[in-house]
């Protein structure tokens, strides 16, 4: 028996590459990320997919709306898919935050270090595992779109290759992206990373 999860970062928001958003409530979908997502529920429609869920956050929860509708589902919200908690970084400029040395630990040595105020990559990795693990215990022989963030995402599929969580700068995962992932009794496996869904 095994569970598949479509595995989708939420779409374009205007903060992308400038604002390290975190948590940060009220950030929304532009125009592009809307089609994005309309893209996406035109993409997963023919999937079979049994049930939707989303990350608390807007940006998430806008992208897995039009996933569900054409599939003829709600979106379920699921904290354990929610963006790593980046403490007092999120909402700042990712400008300003190269100014910080703390900034700069974190992102040579993630497993090991902390944002000010926030969770390890460690504990972010553990928390969505373990959601996912929940799932499939639920579900059990389903297919299933879980829509949440690049780096959450990005460890995951380290989990998933049985990699180090630093490994996930390795990984590219686009706005509007799906990556696919098979949990079984016997463990994991990747079915693919980062498949760009034209608008």
């Amino acid at each position: 028996m095994t569970t598949t999860f479509f595995l989708v970062r939420h779409a374009a928001h205007g903060h992308l590459g400038r604002t390290l958003c975190g948590r940060m409530p009220g950030i929304h979908l532009g125009e592009e990320g809307q089609a994005q997502a309309r893209a996406l529920a035109r993409r997963l429609a023919g999937e079979g997919v049994a049930a939707v869920y989303a990350s608390p956050l807007e940006r998430a929860q806008e992208t897995a709306g039009p996933i569900a509708a054409a599939a003829g589902l709600t979106a379920q919200i699921l904290p354990g898919l929610n963006e790593i908690d980046f403490g007092e970084w999120s909402g700042q400029s990712f400008e300003a935050l190269h100014d910080d040395p703390r900034w700069a630990g974190w992102n040579n040595a993630r497993h090991v270090t902390r944002p000010p105020g926030g969770e390890t990559i460690l504990e972010a990795q553990a928390r969505v595992i373990r959601a996912l693990e929940d799932l499939r215990r639920a579900h059990g022989e389903a297919r299933l779109v879980l829509v949440s963030h690049a780096d959450v995402i990005k460890l995951v599929l380290a989990f998933a290759l049985g990699l180090a969580p630093d490994a996930m700068g390795r990984f590219e995962v686009s706005p509007a992206s799906i990556s696919a992932v098979v949990l079984g009794d016997w463990g994991a496996k990747v079915e693919g990373i980062n498949e760009r869904v034209a608008a």
